[in-house]
């Protein structure tokens, strides 16, 4: 059953994440103090340098707590507790500017099973951290000599705070007091507190630990420069290759309309115009590729909005408030997964089965997410790692999902429906389908699927290596411009593509351009999910199940979703241009 402070963690985490996830105000803490005044250090979690996500609460290993009583605490919002943060109270007595010299705060009687936990550690590289005011702290656990026979164990934690004011605005940790491990023998741990005053500004606290000179290198810029190069050169390729080939395609169209029937009878007859019939038939299987279309306008959006506000509000400095905002941002663009998959699936004639479809839209990405969460999580559980979900939180998610995110969804589709869901097509639809003819290999659908996602990953993919490194390595993202430009960059590169690959088919007499459009561009995410793989195998040294199995599992969540939303973007595009071509041709 689940205890008390599990189900107190889900009804706050729930409460929080639906009323007030956005991260705009003071959390648990005001983050300003009076002289003698307590100030909280919270251990979190301690884990392998070189797995930054395989986290283990921080007593997981034999260190000992303070004699100062213990503070309760519980997540304060639901991305903390999705992110693995696990706050416990450190027990040391630390109060606002009152100095304290170096005090021992606990013992460890080492025995054999907790020296070789603690060997165990050092082994691989363990590392804890800590928060003081939420400032992030970090430590390594111990090292081992030049020939690996004997490990030391670091005990004496000394703490130098920067106050501004009545305000703590830089924290440093320096670790001392090597102690080898023997068994059966005791072990002081002991620390110490100095304070300084400061000229660091509290809003400017954050950033020694950001890393300008990674994010602002030269490469960062030129490759924004190539990207946006990139797209001025195809925007005018395709601006200048489909105006003169349409031109020609209307005025030999035109020429037509004056021919009598035999000439016409007698001419050589091909081109998109052909299938004037049958290009605004519905696509094969609408239901799911209309509730793909609809999830992927709304990842577009979530992403639109996620970037605008992170550039407005430094999202970093609060834990897990990009997470908390993410799910905050896509419960509320519900309506608008309902609203373009709705009206879409209506002009496709799908009014008889409209519930099904509003199901299908609205859990098709949670059900991605939650079912490769829970996968993780059974490794989670069996390594006792922090980021095992709770309970608590898996029904706080679940209940977003069916009481906000369906009931918007549900208000978005009734809206689609109703508003943009008749099929006003420039054409009638033939009763019975052309005959595709046969074309070269090129010109297949699959074909042309494999190649449209190139230069989208191209226009994209050094962003990538900035991105992988923030989350799966321990840098952090702030360069939210970059992101605005690069996301701008890549929807108009991928309109471009998708257009000129459905321009071609059309031209082929191929009118299955629904499907086409929507692969050709959602195929980016095949290319971004191989390059993850070079990414892990060359610039990490990540290892073990549990982090191998975190890292392909949410690359592949990361992967489909950003597929999905490229596909969307894709199709829209495409569509607004079949449509206004078959616009401006004189059809009887």
């Amino acid at each position: 059953m689940m205890g008390p402070s599990r189900l107190k963690s889900a009804l706050v985490a729930f409460l929080v994440a639906v009323g007030c996830l956005l991260p705009a105000g003071a959390d648990e803490h005001e983050h300003t103090y009076v002289d003698k005044e307590e100030v909280v250090l919270w251990m979190n979690t301690v884990g392998p340098y070189h797995n930054r996500q395989e986290t283990y609460k921080y007593f997981s290993l034999p260190f000992c707590v303070g004699n100062k009583k213990t503070i309760s605490h519980y997540h304060e919002t639901l991305g903390e507790a999705l992110q693995g943060v696990e706050l416990e109270f450190s027990g040391l007595d630390i109060k606002f500017k009152d100095e304290v010299m170096q005090t021992t705060y606990c013992e460890i009687e080492l025995d054999k099973a907790k020296r070789d936990a603690f060997v165990y550690a050092i082994k691989n590289h363990y590392w804890y951290q800590m928060y003081i005011d939420d400032l992030p702290i970090w430590g390594i656990v111990g090292e081992a000599d030049e020939n690996g026979e004997d490990h030391y164990l670091w005990t004496y934690k000394k703490l130098e705070i920067g106050f501004n004011g009545n305000r703590i605005v830089d924290v440093n940790l320096t670790s001392e007091g090597k102690v080898r491990l023997i068994p059966n023998t005791k072990i002081a741990m002991s620390y110490s507190v100095k304070w300084k005053k400061s000229d660091v500004k509290f809003e400017d606290r954050f950033d020694k630990y950001l890393d300008p000179s990674f994010f602002q290198h030269r490469i960062h810029w030129f490759s924004i420069f190539n990207s946006f190069m990139m797209v001025i050169f195809l925007v005018g390729l395709v601006s200048m290759i489909l105006m003169r080939t349409l031109r020609k395609d209307y005025a030999r169209y035109s020429k037509e309309e004056e021919m009598d029937d035999m000439d016409r009878d007698l001419g050589d007859e091909y081109g998109w115009k052909q299938v004037h019939g049958d290009v605004f038939r519905p696509s094969s299987h609408p239901l799911i590729f209309s509730s793909l279309i609809g999830s992927g306008c709304q990842i577009f959006s979530v992403s639109f909005i996620v970037i605008i506000v992170a550039m407005v509000e430094d999202l970093y400095t609060e834990r897990g408030s990009m997470l908390s905002t993410a799910i905050f941002v896509y419960a509320a663009t519900s309506p608008v997964n309902g609203y373009f998959g709705g009206s879409l699936y209506a002009k496709q004639g799908g009014n008889l089965t409209m519930d099904k479809q509003m199901f299908i839209g609205a859990f098709m990405i949670p059900a991605m997410v939650c079912g490769t969460a829970f996968f993780i999580n059974f490794i989670a559980i069996y390594y006792h790692a922090s980021r095992a979900i709770p309970f608590g939180t898996m029904v706080a998610v679940c209940c977003i999902c069916f009481f906000v995110i369906l009931p918007l969804n549900l208000v978005g589709t009734i809206l689609g429906r109703n508003l943009s869901g008749q099929p006003n097509f420039p054409c009638r639809v033939n009763a019975v389908p052309r005959p595709i003819p046969e074309k070269k290999w090129f010109m297949e659908p699959a074909v042309i699927v494999c190649l449209g996602g190139i230069l989208p990953f191209g226009s994209i993919f050094i962003e990538m290596y900035f991105i992988f490194t923030s989350f799966w390595a321990y840098k952090i993202y702030y360069v939210y411009g970059f992101m605005m430009l690069v996301l701008v960059i890549l929807c108009i590169v991928t309109v471009c593509v998708t257009i000129v690959c459905t321009y071609f088919l059309l031209n082929a007499e191929d009118y299955r351009w629904q499907w086409t459009s929507f692969l050709s561009a959602a195929s980016t995410a095949v290319y971004v999910y191989m390059y993850s793989f070079y990414y892990y195998f060359f610039k990490t040294k990540m290892y073990g199940l549990f982090q191998t199995s975190f890292y392909f599992g949410y690359m592949a969540v990361f992967s489909t979703a950003l597929g999905i939303m490229c596909g969307a973007v894709g199709y829209m595009g495409t569509s607004a241009f079949v449509r206004k071509i078959y616009t401006n041709v004189k059809i009887d």
